[in-house]
């Protein structure tokens, strides 16, 4: 069997057995490079790619390999000869420059907004990091590629502060742009289409507005939970979705949470909101933040220590842009001492980053980030109504407050007037099961701790 025929039937039986986020990630531009006796070399794009084969898959490629090859026992894994030519040569050049600002050597500068579509050509697909914290809004994100207006439309996009959500919506963007050039695409902030709303009421041409939305073929609408309470700009947003949803043109939509908890929003968006695809994206696990620093430095040219690794990715855990800032004072400091930085110069370096990452709260932040994000007076979660617009946000504060700071049943009990703490331990117990059960609620309380733990 020849080695591409090979590595196609490895491929074949591995994309069985993973999700298609994932074989997309790790497995997309490798191949065989060579078969020498017993061992197969194995070429992939990039070094972190190589320790993820290494590390998690490389027993099933074997596995696989050996039942097509008997004569097969080892798997060596090479990044790509033209991935390190062309490394080689951004190295050479960064050091012709190295006189420079040191923010531009280190990529700090973002690249040239695309003029046409507002997009920031730096958010591809290529440098997206996929784990299981968001690999269901990567492959609905991928799908929206292949046939955009058709699948997933709209494509609504939610998580926290910091998780990647404007990486995922403008690589739609600039992939769609890619692959076919005369589409056209606009990249919008929430804040952006406000004001261009609100100045076209003020200057009367709001007709030319609407006209110049509804001839774009894939419109992104970045934190649209900001047009929440503002009723003008929810009713010229209504009629403008709707014409574009009639013609098929694709639109997507982040925010920083289900459409179901945007407070002050039409029924009818909201509506319109969940009648495509809804996935949502969370704190990426262990692995998934190691990887991303990883390829933080590949792209910017460094190496660390494992250990310094680890260590940030052990103490900067619900932020994806706070990994970014840590390796880039690691490497500041790199530069400007000519030496790599140690644990303890790390600790330093990145005081601030890991105090705000740490989980320090108070029953005060718990309650108050409640109540704003289900949108009522806080003096109403206090009293005994059993509506559920009040009792549910109670019954979740108490067990929050039961989960993250330990407190006694009856404290808790006393902050929310007098409650007797068999009322707490029910609320605990029911909040608990439907955190296992309920995988709306699950995702609410995880929102509410990303908020509670941001700052």
């Amino acid at each position: 069997m020849e080695a591409e025929q090979l590595w196609q039937a490895v491929l074949a039986q591995i994309q069985l057995n993973i999700s298609p986020a994932n074989f997309a990630t790790w497995f997309a531009n490798t191949k065989i490079s060579s078969i020498e006796k017993d061992i197969v070399v194995v070429s992939v794009p990039n070094s972190f790619s190589k320790e993820w084969l290494e590390q998690k898959y490389n027993k099933d490629i074997l596995k696989i390999l050996h039942s097509l090859d008997q004569e097969i026992k080892t798997i060596n894994y090479i990044v790509s000869a033209a991935k390190v030519e062309k490394k080689a040569q951004a190295s050479k050049k960064q050091a012709a420059s190295e006189e420079e600002n040191i923010v531009e050597q280190l990529g700090f500068s973002e690249l040239e907004i695309n003029k046409e579509t507002n997009l920031n050509p730096k958010y591809t697909f290529e440098n997206f990091i996929i784990g299981p914290f968001n690999e269901m809004a990567y492959a609905a994100a991928m799908a929206v590629v292949e046939e955009p207006g058709k699948n997933y439309n709209p494509l609504f996009i939610y998580g926290g502060v910091g998780l990647g959500k404007t990486h995922l919506v403008q690589a739609v963007g600039n992939k769609i742009k890619e692959n076919d050039p005369a589409k056209k695409i606009r990249y919008l902030p929430a804040e952006k289409l406000i004001s261009m709303i609100v100045n076209a009421i003020r200057n009367h041409n709001s007709e030319d507005l609407k006209k110049s939305l509804r001839e774009i073929d894939v419109l992104i609408i970045d934190d649209i939970q900001f047009i929440a309470g503002k009723d003008k700009t929810q009713e010229e947003f209504f009629h403008n979705f709707n014409s574009l949803y009639q013609k098929n043109k694709q639109i997507i939509l982040s925010s920083d949470r289900h459409p179901n908890n945007i407070p002050a929003i039409t029924e009818r968006l909201k509506s319109r909101f969940e009648g495509g695809m809804i996935a949502d994206i969370n704190v990426p696990d262990f692995e998934t933040r190691t990887a991303i620093l990883k390829q933080k430095m590949e792209e910017k040219g460094v190496v660390f220590d494992k250990e310094v690794i680890e260590f940030v990715a052990n103490n900067i855990q619900k932020n994806i842009r706070e990994l970014e800032s840590a390796i880039n004072r690691l490497i500041i400091f790199k530069k400007s001492n000519n030496k790599n930085p140690s644990i303890e110069d790390v600790k330093k370096l990145l005081k601030t980053i890991i105090v705000s990452s740490s989980k320090i709260t108070t029953p005060k932040k718990i309650i108050e980030t409640i109540t704003e994000f289900y949108d009522i007076p806080s003096g109403n979660m206090f009293y005994s109504s059993r509506k559920k617009e009040f009792s549910k946000p109670r019954q979740i504060a108490m067990y929050l407050l039961k989960k993250e700071l330990k407190l006694s049943y009856s404290e808790i009990g006393r902050k929310f007037g007098g409650k007797d703490h068999t009322t707490v331990i029910h609320a605990c117990q029911l909040v608990e099961k439907l955190w296992e059960e309920d995988e709306k609620i699950h995702q609410e309380i995880q929102l509410i701790l990303q908020r509670v733990y941001a700052g």
